[in-house]
């Protein structure tokens, strides 16, 4: 038999934006649920979890949020004379919805652990040497599109790591962080990282080359009338 599933009563923090663990995420919490929320969190030092919202919005209505998300602590808080907070916090650990309670005037969920699968799988090395090079590659290129002079730092050994910071770094539209986000298992989103950055560094170098062709020739910026 299985062990029962242990679930966990967690306050929930639906956003436009996806957490991973690592990751800081800084909040000004000015709604009065969220202010509430957080004051619990902070007094009671505990973690909340982020959700990507699905549905609705993150002010004033009520929002649907995706069944996974990222717990997060609070590292540091300022309170406003006005009531208001600002808040860094850091991603934890992944975890999944179970169920959906509004008993509080913020949403509360019933979760569970979510870890990655750390299964034992031998293309996990050959994936994270394929990355490393591709993300240098890739974020070398960022620095060259922005204009800035500046190296590029080494990039994670551990598999793990390396996904996360990947899935950090890129760029890429809050639905592909998600699906990165969901991906149960280390080498499977490996590869799904590996497609999106190699995908990310094509267009990336199109953009490129498109700009250097401007610049080679500006006269094609003015009409000839």
């Amino acid at each position: 038999m299985t062990d029962p599933v242990t679930l966990k009563k967690l306050p929930l923090f639906p956003l436009n934006t996806v957490l991973f663990p690592g990751m800081v995420l800084p909040l000004h919490i000015f709604e009065p649920r969220y202010r509430l929320m957080i004051g619990r969190c902070i007094q009671q030092q505990q973690p909340f979890g982020v959700v990507l919202i699905r549905e609705g919005q993150e002010v004033g209505g009520p929002a649907d949020p995706h069944d996974i998300g990222t717990t997060a602590f609070i590292t540091h808080s300022e309170r406003q004379p006005d009531g208001r907070i600002n808040v860094h916090s850091v991603g934890y650990q992944r975890f999944r919805i179970r169920r959906l309670e509004q008993r509080e005037p913020y949403l509360v969920g019933m979760v569970e652990d979510f870890p990655v699968e750390a299964e034992q799988d031998n293309s996990i090395p050959g994936l994270v040497m394929a990355i490393q090079p591709t993300l240098k590659q890739y974020l070398s290129g960022l620095v060259e599109a922005a204009g800035l002079d500046v190296g590029v730092e080494a990039t994670p050994d551990d598999g793990l790591a390396l996904a996360y910071f990947v899935a950090i770094t890129m760029p890429i539209p809050v639905d592909e962080k998600q699906q990165i986000l969901e991906t149960p298992g280390l080498a499977d989103m490996l590869n799904l990282e590996y497609r999106m950055l190699r995908r990310e560094l094509a267009l990336l170098g199109h953009m490129i080359r498109q700009d250097d062709a401007v610049n080679e020739q500006p006269d094609m910026l003015f009409s000839a009338n």
